[in-house]
């Protein structure tokens, strides 16, 4: 019966997947407006989903444009299936299609949020939906729909001051077979004064990058003063060949130029796979500011302490555990008012208190006396054990529907599932299969697509009876 509700429903879930992808649900505080707290475009988005949530025969609510629910069935307990519709910026290199205007090639889904996390979202609506019309299940099952996960989750904790909280539950917005471990999270604001110089001086810094993804551009303009251009060009060139950098330099005038640094954007959680443009500008100007004794903390701190390192090393911060190396994503920068602002994304292993992250940092930052610090969006890491009835039997139902044999896994990545107990990660990316969140070309398998909704249901099925 599946496999005929499945092959019935495919256009609309696609049609539906792709509508939803056209509304550019970029979660904005800064365009709030009276019950739309993370602006129209996501409020939008919540609307789109409820009413056909609602034409499918579910009870909805919209909390006060914070977040919202689906849900179906009877009973005390709760089951959770907790989503976002918000998504990143849609950055640039796309060449499948405009970020917005998703297209259905080679059999993938592309365009921004396909697979995090507007995909996965309505891929539990339908597994429900079928779930809803043939089964009887003992608990409510309940969709709960987040508007800021990208940015600071107030959406969610909007939702656990408001509602009922799940009494178990799991995230579509990760990896499959299942998630058991997530890395602690962290942002770090480092401000220093720009201190002006006469002969070489920053007219600005850009680099107005999401945190949570590595740096694919950054740019920097410099002024020029009472030192031969051609000298500072030549200085550069040889830094940028030394360090094997893919910095591009523009004369402007005959005393400014601009530094153009490219690199290969990644999601923050796995830094290894890009390439930070921004990091890179820094230590470049840094270089060049020591050959003329010209003294900016910010940028020698980046370059002493932390320079492309993605692990926090150079911060004398060494950590590991089952669920991976502590990680460090220079994120992005803010250059106003003769301040340097620079932002930067922790991912913590779980056997590691934030704390100690937080007094590495404290201590690396000592030898810089006008560097301050601010930390902000910390999460708790999430650890339930393999052994923990949630978790083999998602396992369980992945191997069962897929003819696998996996094992729970661990991430780096922050999912809503530490936002409550007894929720974990599970799905949609499949196992070997590339991650492509927060990327360029974002994009969900459609079979992939297909199984997970099948995979969705055993689960909901399982995990209410």
């Amino acid at each position: 019966m599946i496999k005929k509700f499945l092959d019935d429903n495919k256009d609309n879930i696609l049609s539906t997947i792709c509508e939803l992808i056209k509304i550019p649900s970029i979660s904005l505080e800064s365009q709030a407006l009276p019950g739309m707290p993370f602006g129209k475009n996501c409020a939008d988005a919540l609307n789109y989903v409820l009413n056909l949530a609602s034409s499918l025969g579910f009870k909805t609510k919209n909390i006060d444009g914070y977040c919202g629910y689906i849900e179906f069935g009877k009973g005390d307990e709760l089951l959770g299936i907790i989503g976002h519709l918000d998504v990143v910026p849609a950055g640039d290199s796309w060449t499948k299609c405009a970020p917005f205007e998703p297209v259905i090639k080679d059999n993938k889904l592309y365009g921004r949020g396909a697979i995090d996390d507007k995909g996965p979202v309505i891929a539990s609506l339908y597994a429900m939906k079928y779930v809803m019309d043939t089964m009887n299940v003992n608990k409510r099952v309940r969709l709960i729909l987040g508007l800021n996960e990208e940015v600071s989750w107030k959406c969610i904790e909007y939702y656990k001051s408001h509602e009922e909280l799940p009494t178990l539950g799991f995230s579509p917005d990760a990896d499959f077979p299942c998630i058991y471990a997530e890395k602690g999270f962290l942002n770090a604001f480092l401000t220093s004064n720009y201190i002006s110089d006469d002969n070489i001086k920053i007219k600005d810094i850009i680099c107005d990058n999401a945190i949570n993804i590595v740096p694919k551009y950054a740019e920097s303009t410099l002024k020029i003063s009472n030192i031969p251009l051609e000298q500072i060009l030549s200085e550069l060139n040889s830094l940028i060949v030394e360090l094997n950098f893919h910095i591009d330099i523009k004369k402007i005038d005959n005393n400014q130029i601009k530094l153009i640094s490219n690199g290969v954007a990644a999601h923050s959680a796995y830094p290894d796979l890009g390439i930070n443009a921004l990091s890179r500008l820094l230590i470049i100007l840094n270089k060049l500011f020591c050959l003329h004794n010209i003294n900016q903390p910010l940028l020698q701190f980046v370059d002493s302490k932390i320079n492309t390192e993605i692990n926090g090393n150079l911060l004398n911060i060494n950590c590991n555990d089952e669920s991976g190396n502590l990680t460090l994503n220079v994120g992005n920068i803010k250059f106003e008012n003769n301040i340097i602002t620079l932002g930067l994304n922790i991912r913590i292993p779980v056997t590691i208190y934030p704390a100690i992250i937080k007094q590495k940092i404290n201590d690396a930052i000592l030898d810089y006396s006008d560097i301050t610090i601010k930390f902000e969006d910390e999460k708790a890491a999430l650890f339930v054990p393999k052994t923990d009835y949630l978790v083999t039997t998602l396992c369980s139902v992945f191997n069962e529907v897929t003819g696998l044999h996996e094992e729970p896994i661990t991430c780096a990545g922050a999912t809503y599932a530490r936002a409550f107990t007894n929720v974990v990660s599970f799905g949609c990316t499949m196992p070997g299969k590339m991650d492509m969140c927060h990327q360029a070309d974002e994009y969900i398998d459609i079979d992939d697509l297909f199984t997970s909704i099948e995979i969705f249901v055993k689960a909901i099925r399982k995990l209410t009876e």
